[in-house]
């Protein structure tokens, strides 16, 4: 089994904090694209500070969620979540009882597979965790989706060079293409293949969240790409200032989408 992969974005406390806001922002259309009857054994993998894993416990009968950052972890469990069982672990080496495999009715995982060499292996486990007729859910980032307009100076090739730290890592920075092959590839029967529109404008109340979000996740890979030679760092301070400056536009916007697919175990 291969090692962990570094983890591109860390685990300081602005990170949670950017993490906690996009939570808040993705939850609510996630819960309705998963379309939970009610009562189900779900498996979140992958997570992170436990906002999504709390809100599926509303409406679940149990949620397991796994995280490998003990960090992560620690923020998870500071909130009282009766039926959360959340434990440490790879997403490549899933923490159940022997017992437990082929027993959940959905295995989520979303922004894992980007962050991780072995995508399919960690697909393999989800699909194994369920039961017969179970769901495995995926929701995952091409990169190369990311439109803004009009774009900021320099952006583009701020953003490529963020987006190659991925590979310089092993990473996939687009695997939210892939992410119905791989349903394929782990033994599953892909059902859906979607997107969720996360895209705003200025005027919109989702607008300075998502602009915060890359803004930060910029700044936070600055030193990984001044020091893979990605781009002078005049060059990426520059694009750096430019972003902010056209988040003040009156005409600025954001085009995103998340990646959505789904797959049943076969039986």
């Amino acid at each position: 089994m291969s090692a962990p992969s570094p983890y591109v974005h860390g685990t300081s406390a602005p990170e949670q904090a950017r993490l906690s806001a996009l939570n808040d922002l993705l939850n609510p259309p996630c819960l309705r694209a998963l379309a939970l009857r009610g009562g189900e054994r779900i498996l979140d993998v992958g997570c992170g500070l436990g906002q999504f894993a709390r809100a599926l416990a509303e409406r679940a009968a149990l949620v397991v969620g796994v995280e490998r950052s003990l960090e992560q972890l620690r923020h998870a469990r500071a909130e009282p979540a009766p039926c959360v069982d959340w434990r440490q672990g790879e997403a490549t080496a899933l923490p159940l009882a022997p017992e437990e495999w082929g027993t959940f009715d959905v295995a989520h995982a979303r922004f894992v597979l980007e962050h991780v060499s072995d995508p399919l292996a960690v697909v393999r486990q989800m699909v194994a965790a369920v039961r017969p007729g179970g769901r495995i859910v995926l929701a995952d980032d091409d990169h190369d989706v990311l439109r803004l307009c009009p774009e900021p100076a320099g952006f583009r090739p701020a953003w490529q060079a963020y987006v190659r730290t991925y590979d310089r890592l092993g990473n996939d920075p687009f695997v939210g293409r892939r992410l119905v092959e791989l349903l394929h590839a782990a033994g599953a029967e892909p059902r859906r293949n979607d997107w969720l529109f996360f895209g705003s404008c200025v005027g919109q109340a989702s607008f300075a969240t998502l602009l915060a979000n890359l803004h930060h996740i910029l700044v936070g890979a600055r030193d990984l790409v001044l020091a893979q030679h990605l781009l002078p760092a005049n060059c990426y301070d520059a694009a750096l200032g430019a972003l902010q400056a056209w988040g003040s536009g009156p005409d600025a916007a954001i085009w995103y989408a998340v990646c959505w697919a789904e797959g049943a175990r076969p039986g």
